[in-house]
């Protein structure tokens, strides 16, 4: 799961990079500037992670400031998607952290609203519709979310049989 987790991270950072150095290329400082702001946003995830050792009041507190982090960051993704095409591919690695942070209800929720938003966004920004923006999207919040969940049953210690 670590590895799931450095990769999602790896390529969140690489796509956000990616397109704040195509909106500085573009001359468009204040798009870059928030896709800037969104990277250090971002980057406080790791300040939420489940601990073991931790008492249940401290998780509490870091269940609630992770939802927090994940509003804010879905705000900030939500505003740069529109303001420019390159950010909208941000979307996938974010499908994760749906996954990892609210419950399965919630994030299937999420993770739906996100796809129907990224389709959408990616659509206005091409003046048109087509099938690969409507069909790569939902295949590719199918797999995050098949594998996501295929990691989760993987780190969850088996139950054992009671004995009769």
């Amino acid at each position: 799961m670590r590895l799931l987790r450095w990769a999602v991270h790896v390529t969140a950072c690489g796509l956000l990079a990616m397109a704040v150095i195509t909106m500085l290329r573009e001359d468009r400082a204040e798009v870059a500037a928030g896709g800037a702001l969104l990277a250090l946003v971002y980057a406080a995830a790791p300040a939420f992670r489940r601990g073991e050792d931790t008492t249940p009041e401290l998780r509490r507190g870091q269940v609630r400031l992770a939802h927090v982090w994940l509003g804010l960051v879905t705000a900030g993704w939500a505003v740069l998607a529109v303001a420019a095409a390159p950010f909208v591919w941000l979307a996938f690695p974010l499908l994760f952290a749906y996954l990892r942070v609210l419950p399965l209800w919630a994030a299937m929720f999420g993770v739906t609203v996100l796809t129907s938003s990224a389709i959408l966004a990616a659509a206005w920004h091409a003046g048109e519709l087509t099938v690969p923006l409507l069909v790569g999207p939902g295949v590719a919040a199918l797999v995050v979310t098949l594998l996501a969940l295929a990691c989760e049953a993987m780190s969850t210690p088996p139950e054992r049989p009671q004995e009769s």
